[in-house]
């Protein structure tokens, strides 16, 4: 019978220490976005950024002042975007409709 793979604890440890560094990533810029200090459309220019392109959509929207879980859920139904989709897996339509929506 084979083994299962596993990693060793040093390749785990830095696995662990660079997502935690990619989630305060995306928390800050949830954080500005809340604030008003970027954007919509500047996140959205920053795909190529992968902490910008694989953050959800839904989250991002959420984090949008005046935004709440309802009207978020509601405008991505609307757009016909996935609850899971993540901002680097939107086509240009449904880029364009979230920020006619939010812009």
């Amino acid at each position: 019978m084979a083994q299962p793979f596993s990693i060793s604890d040093e390749v785990r440890r830095e696995a662990l220490i660079k997502a935690a560094k990619v989630r305060r990533e995306r928390a800050e810029l949830r954080g500005q976005l809340k604030a008003g200090d970027i954007s919509l459309s500047d996140l959205l220019g920053r795909l190529d950024d992968d902490t910008v392109g694989k953050m959800k959509v839904l989250a991002v929207i959420e984090s949008l002042p005046g935004v709440g879980k309802v009207k978020a859920r509601r405008a991505m139904e609307g757009i016909g975007i996935s609850e899971n989709r993540r901002l680097r897996g939107l086509g240009s339509r449904q880029r364009s409709q979230l920020l006619d929506a939010f812009g």
